[in-house]
């Protein structure tokens, strides 16, 4: 069985955290040959280089940063631990589940996905981060997030390695306040030519979808806004500056939250929703519940 020198990952972890052995062996007063000798003990045990010299400063490599992180969470349970036996009062330890969000994915849908990891019997303590898909996969390849919920896979040109699981894919429905519903109910969806529209950015799957919808359909909208968030999207709707769609798995709750009304569903506009992760057989508790409760739940009509 392989043991690891819980010694050895303490030095490596000083010496992330303080950037040179100099600065590491000045803090744990000890000299700079033994601090760079046990270093090299643990890349041996590991199979991994964990640093690589850049000047005179050692930076973390790729493994280097999935060690350290781990690291970090071991080290804070080993204080948690000391903390326990001398009977000081103690948080109770939480699984961490840190998911990159892509920035145009709608909130409600964010939130239906994740809810699941919330409902797991050990608890769970979820970090949401924001941005594009190019800076989550940067963050995702160093393991500083767990998982990236996204609107479209990582093709094959992509630098990481990493997988896409898909989490389900539904229709679009087009919704508006009851005065714009009127206008243009009768003679749906032929009489949604020259409406007003809010549309998501360019930069979406959805907005490449309906862009598709309205050329195969001869609809031609009159744009009256474009949306990067989806939730400041709902928030021009509800005063009825233009008409907006909105995935069917939570139109029903956009409908209440922001009172609006339906006019139908776009069903050839269809939206598809992607967890990506390092692993390909998916091991995490909470990201295999966020997985699981799509396909059982959020997507299973």
């Amino acid at each position: 069985m392989d043991w690891l020198n819980y010694h050895h990952l303490y030095y490596f972890w000083v010496v992330a955290k303080e950037g040179s052995v100099t600065a590491a062996s000045a803090r744990l007063l000890l000299s700079q040959p033994t601090v760079s000798a046990q270093l090299r003990q643990l890349e041996r045990s590991l199979g991994a280089k964990l640093f690589t010299k850049r000047g005179r400063n050692l930076v973390l490599t790729d493994a280097g940063r999935m060690v350290y992180h781990r690291a970090d969470e071991i080290f804070a349970l080993g204080r948690e631990l000391l903390s326990a036996v001398k009977g000081r009062p103690v948080a109770a330890p939480r699984l961490r589940l840190t998911v990159g969000v892509v920035d145009v994915l709608p909130k409600l849908v964010v939130y239906r996905l994740l809810e699941p990891a919330t409902r797991l019997p050990e608890p769970v303590c979820v970090v949401c981060v924001e941005g594009t898909l190019t800076e989550l996969l940067a963050r995702l390849s160093v393991y500083e997030i767990d998982m990236i919920l996204a609107d479209a896979p990582i093709g094959p040109q992509a630098k990481v390695r990493a997988f896409n699981h898909l989490l389900g894919e539904c229709g679009a429905t087009l919704l508006g306040t009851r005065e714009l519903a009127a206008r243009y109910k009768r003679g749906f969806p032929e009489s949604l030519s020259g409406a007003p529209f809010l549309l998501p950015a360019s930069n979406t799957s959805l907005r490449h979808a309906l862009d598709s919808w309205f050329q195969e359909s001869g609809i031609v909208p009159a744009v009256a806004g474009e949306f990067e968030d989806s939730a400041l999207m709902k928030e021009f709707g509800r005063t009825g500056l233009g008409l907006f769609v909105a995935p069917s798995v939570v139109a029903e709750t956009a409908r209440h939250q922001y009172g609006v009304v339906s006019l139908g569903v776009l069903p050839e506009v269809r939206e598809r929703f992607f967890a990506i992760s390092t692993e390909r057989r998916i091991t995490h508790p909470a990201v295999l519940a966020v997985t699981e409760g799509a396909h059982q739940t959020v997507f299973a009509e």
